[in-house]
């Protein structure tokens, strides 16, 4: 069965093994492309690879577990399935497919629940191997974290109660306040253009809907893949205006693990691959399209190598 540990600001988990001279050695050469010096294209990725084991995917064999940082609270895609207690979502059943490729046990794996601000930190600490929890891949990100393609792409939108006032990402927000989980792109987008709103930050996107029932905050703004699962929960409240940008969303991993990186595209490749009936497009059917109706296939891989 598949382990869940609560959440926690910097979780536990087992650290990495010394280095010999012999990897260091190994290793340096091969880590040199995850993050690039320029960013142009930030969602290309490094080329598929599973030749050989490199020391992050032995890391994973050795310990017998993948350790994957997801989350809990996002309707569709990390959630509590009410029903049976178990992680359910998009992004659980990638990181499931993950485990399978390396472990050969879809179960194989242990969840880490962890805010949206602890996502790069548990990362640069060793705390788990991957992330996978709707993660947008950007420029200031690449430096500090290394990314698998793209397997989604989602835009930053409003939520707000209907018949609000508040009707889209513009001044129509003046005034108002406006929610945006901690360390996510939203927050930045909100400062970096605020309309007149004032921002109030939270740890997770599903405490911005509780805020917003309370009558704390007048907007949300978030992915419009979690805005839809957010209001799918609460038909009180609905997505306005259009997405403004374009989010890509990948798996997250630490820069020096390059070779968990190349694993990961792999999985990728594979999980799209099929056509209408593709891994990919199963769990799109399963998970999203009661809610992001027309999408027809997954984002196409961009590469870097």
């Amino acid at each position: 069965m598949c382990a869940l540990v609560a959440t926690v600001a910097a979780p536990a988990g087992p650290e990495r093994p010394a280095r010999t001279a012999r990897d260091r050695v190994t290793t340096v050469a091969a880590e040199a492309p995850a993050a690039p010096v320029t960013c142009t294209d930030p969602e290309a990725s490094l080329r598929p690879g599973d030749a050989a084991d490199g020391p992050a995917v032995r890391r994973i064999k050795s310990r017998g577990r993948l350790i994957a940082g997801v989350d809990q609270d996002s309707f569709r895609w990390g959630y509590r399935n009410p029903s049976t207690g178990e992680l359910s979502g998009f992004d659980i059943d990638l990181t499931r497919a993950i485990a399978k490729d390396i472990l050969g046990d879809a179960d194989k794996v242990t969840f880490l629940a962890i805010p949206t601000s602890q996502r790069i930190p548990a990362l640069e600490k060793g705390k788990v191997d991957l992330i996978a929890r709707t993660m947008s891949i950007t420029c200031d990100r690449i430096r500090q974290v290394a990314f698998s393609t793209a397997y989604f792409v989602a835009g930053q939108q409003i939520l707000a109660p209907r018949g609000s006032s508040v009707t889209a990402f513009d001044d129509s927000l003046t005034g108002k306040k406006v929610c945006a989980a901690k360390g996510a792109t939203a927050e930045s987008k909100l400062r970096d253009q605020p309309h007149g709103a004032r921002l109030v930050t939270v740890p997770n996107q599903l405490d911005c809907l509780v805020r917003l029932q309370l009558g704390q905050v007048d907007a949300v703004l978030t992915d419009n893949a979690l805005g839809a699962g957010l209001a799918a929960q609460d038909p009180s409240v609905e997505l306005v205006g259009k997405p403004f940008t374009t989010d890509p969303y990948g798996v997250a991993m630490n820069l020096r693990d390059v070779d968990l990186v190349r694993r990961v595209n792999k999985v990728l490749d594979d999980y799209r691959g099929g056509g209408d009936n593709s891994p990919w497009m199963r769990a799109y059917t399963k998970w999203l399209a009661a809610d992001l109706k027309g999408i027809t296939a997954p984002p196409v891989p961009k590469y870097r190598d």
